[in-house]
């Protein structure tokens, strides 16, 4: 069983979070994929279709679609329904802009040896840390 495996990557916000991980490795398009006031993804044909990001570490490579990936996952805050911090293997511009107006913990920017969707597991317990860059996995699913 791994246990507390310590990632490293740019802290992007902070303060740190503790939770459970949903990595969704193809991350989760913006428009019209996410109910706003549920935090539900209802993208057809998505890996968690069904699942809710609500109180959970989000782990994607990055935002996906248009720029209404923001105004989605900023909304879902807004109706006290969106994750509880953020993982990004790059930070784009969507990203930034969802972790700066939600004010959540977010490590983002990971090299090129290390994935965070390969490397934590949905289920993992992982605590993030948005001053020191790091990701430690607590407890693993494994």
């Amino acid at each position: 069983m791994m246990e507390n495996k310590i990632l490293k990557a740019r802290g992007a916000n902070g303060p740190a979070a503790e939770g459970y991980a949903l990595v969704c490795p193809n991350s989760i398009q913006g428009w019209s994929a996410l109910e706003m006031d549920t935090g539900v993804i209802i993208e057809k044909g998505h890996l968690y279709e069904g699942e809710s990001v609500k109180g959970k570490i989000l782990v994607v490579p990055c935002s996906r679609g248009s720029l209404g990936w923001s105004d989605y996952f900023f909304a879902c805050h807004l109706h006290g329904v969106g994750p509880m911090g953020y993982v990004f293997k790059k930070m784009d511009s969507k990203c930034a802009t969802t972790v700066a107006l939600a004010d959540v913990p977010c490590v983002a920017d990971f090299g090129p040896d290390c994935d965070p969707c390969e490397e934590i597991k949905t289920g993992d317990y992982i605590r993030i840390d948005g001053d020191k860059g790091t990701v430690e996995i607590l407890k693993s699913v494994e």
